[in-house]
């Protein structure tokens, strides 16, 4: 049964321990858990490991456990727009693993499905492969990747019930979905807390949710401002 917490602090109550690996969604700064994000940061737990597509952007997102020395590792499948975290990697004073990134949600997926292992021929030949097993199936050579299991996963969701389904929205979906199912315990924080959500549009069963907690005025940061200047006499 899912369990509603009164805050991220309170929802992640007891879930925190040093060394721990924490598995979190979104993409740069799309669907990312920030609250959760924040709370994590709050509790001053060290020696993470963070499994993520990549680590936000500098004093914003996953930027901020960088910021205050709490992660040992990281697992991600680009550095992006954080300047601290290349300045980290490049320094020494982090372990990276870099993944492919269908690789990545594919190692998050079967971790969270009980796959321990499963081959793809990305990375086949490269870097990625280096140390890994490798078999051939059809005259065709494959690198053997390993699931992901986290200790805790942290999600944002669009829409969440009391039942702990979740429904993410649009772009903001992203790696969500598998980083909720790769968790041994799950907390999701939701902007948007229902009677029930249409068991029609659920992406993520409550049976994968541990707890939630309601997050109405959650802060939504743009990575990237595109604009373009309106031409003289265009419609509006």
């Amino acid at each position: 049964m899912t369990m509603r917490t009164r805050s991220a602090h309170e929802a992640l109550d007891g879930l925190l321990t040093d060394g721990m690996t924490i598995a979190v969604g979104g993409f740069g700064l799309c669907g990312i858990p920030s609250t959760l994000i924040e709370a994590v940061r709050d509790s001053d737990v060290t020696g993470l490991t963070v499994v993520s597509n990549n680590m936000g952007v500098d004093g914003k997102g996953l930027g901020l456990l960088l910021e205050n020395n709490q992660v040992r590792k990281v697992v991600a499948s680009y550095v992006g727009e954080n300047k601290l975290f290349a300045k980290q990697y490049l320094d020494g004073e982090l372990d990276v693993e870099f993944n492919p990134q269908g690789t990545l949600a594919e190692r998050l997926r079967a971790g969270g499905a009980g796959i321990p292992a499963f081959y793809t021929r990305t990375g086949v030949g490269t870097a990625v492969a280096e140390g890994k097993p490798t078999a051939v199936f059809d005259d065709v050579t494959y690198v053997q990747e390993r699931g992901i299991v986290a200790d805790l996963s942290l999600v944002h969701a669009h829409t969440g019930d009391a039942h702990g389904n979740l429904r993410y929205r649009l772009a903001a979906r992203n790696f969500n979905p598998a980083v909720a199912t790769s968790g041994r315990v799950t907390v999701a924080e939701v902007e948007h807390l229902v009677d029930l959500v249409d068991p029609e549009l659920v992406h993520t069963p409550g049976v994968y949710v541990t707890s939630l907690v309601h997050v109405p005025e959650a802060v939504k940061h743009i990575e990237q401002r595109t604009t373009r200047t309106r031409l003289e006499g265009a419609l509006a």
